[in-house]
């Protein structure tokens, strides 16, 4: 201890011999060498070559980047990891690099080691990404490329239409461009990760007699041990729970199905084609599974409807409360990936059995996995002109 008390005594010590400007000038000097060493420690980690020490970068996304345009072209400008990953910006690039303490520890802990643990974290990795593109309305791109420099003649009418509007707004890149430098996740299969963040994973105790929404599709089961599924319940569909057992409820599924072939597919009412549900044809034809009601005839097609209460189980998680969550992100979901190549049309600008073919023709052009493209497409149907009059 008396050694540390004698190095502060002679630290807060005034000096007794050395001039103000020695002090100063040393200090200056001491500045300098320290902010010189912090700097060349920063730059030896904003390399190509520091990003690709990791093997897991270098095996997977450093060889995918090698297949595209970014690494080789006509014009012979690369871009390298720093380029795209690493804002220009001295103070966000601080950011960005206490950000990366996250890729260290993910690092230590060997979490994409392997193609098949990167494969399972793709997903959640580029939607990290594509938020932070997003926050910066793409200025990793727009360091190179320039909506005021671009040649429009040089592109097709239909790239033309798209990226004049895109100059006009300003709009970030990667609301069109995502996997132009790497491959993009399975999104046909992934389970809408960005959704559960934003309406949570179900309700903690599930009660009987009540009724619940479902925040993802679902698999339904014959009874409450057995695993061999009898369908599946889709997103966003109302359920009252009967029965608990374990991690299974028994459920009540209302709806209407059309009196073809085995009936196994639910509706959400009369004569509209917004699906609640879908069972095995094993299931439709269970005894107990579907109890009929009523009877119509759909003046449109002639075909029989029939009103039906399906009695099912499927597993408690990710049934919610609140429908609403569910429909604000939906809202904001259209709202910000379908007007991206035009001004989407209003919810109630077509009817509930119009919405999923001109919605299907709009998914080509966006990145959305199967439980947020089947909620979007729910959501337009039940905010549609059949239900919302006062847009016709």
């Amino acid at each position: 201890m008396r050694w540390l008390l004698n190095i502060w005594r002679t630290l807060t010590k005034p000096a007794q011999y050395l001039t103000l400007g020695t002090v100063s000038v040393s200090a200056f000097l001491m500045g300098v060498i320290f902010w010189g060493g912090f700097n060349t420690a920063l730059e030896a980690t904003n390399t190509e070559e520091f990003c690709i020490s990791c093997h897991s970068m270098e095996s997977m996304p450093y060889k995918e980047l090698q297949e595209t345009v970014h690494w080789s072209n006509h014009s012979g400008v690369r871009a390298t990891c720093p380029d795209c990953h690493v804002p220009h910006e001295w103070s966000r690039k601080i950011g960005r690099k206490i950000e990366a303490s996250h890729d260290v520890w993910g690092w230590l802990l060997q979490t994409v080691n392997t193609p098949e643990k990167f494969e399972d974290k793709r997903l959640e990795m580029a939607s990290r990404e594509w938020k932070r593109f997003d926050r910066d309305n793409s200025l990793a791109c727009k360091n190179c490329h320039n909506y005021d420099s671009m040649k429009w003649d040089s592109m097709s009418k239909l790239a033309q239409k798209q990226m004049k509007r895109a100059a006009e707004l300003d709009q970030s890149c990667i609301d069109c461009h995502k996997g132009i430098a790497h491959k993009l996740p399975d999104m046909g299969t992934a389970r809408a990760p960005e959704l559960i963040a934003e309406v949570g994973s179900g309700v903690n105790g599930l009660e009987v007699d009540q009724s619940y929404f479902t925040a993802l599709t679902k698999p339904v089961y014959f009874n409450e041990k057995t695993d061999v599924e009898a369908g599946t319940l889709n997103i966003a569909t109302k359920v009252k729970v009967l029965e608990l057992k374990g991690n299974r409820a028994k459920i009540g599924i209302d709806g209407w199905r059309k009196k073809i072939g085995a009936g196994r597919v639910i509706y959400y009412d009369f004569g509209l084609n917004i699906l609640s549900a879908q069972l095995t044809k094993d299931a439709a034809l269970e005894e107990g599974v579907i109890q009929t009601f009523e009877e119509k005839e759909d003046p449109m097609t002639g075909l029989k409807w029939q009103r039906v209460e399906a009695v099912i189980w499927t597993d408690t998680d990710y049934l919610l409360s609140d429908l609403q969550p569910l429909w604000n992100y939906a809202r904001s979901t259209y709202s910000d990936s379908c007007s991206v190549c035009h001004t989407q049309p209003d919810e109630a600008h077509f009817d509930a059995n119009t919405w999923p073919g001109m919605f299907q023709g709009m998914i080509a052009f966006v990145n959305m996995d199967q439980d947020t493209q089947a909620l979007v497409q729910k959501y337009l149907q039940e905010h549609s002109s059949t239900f919302d009059k006062s847009a016709h």
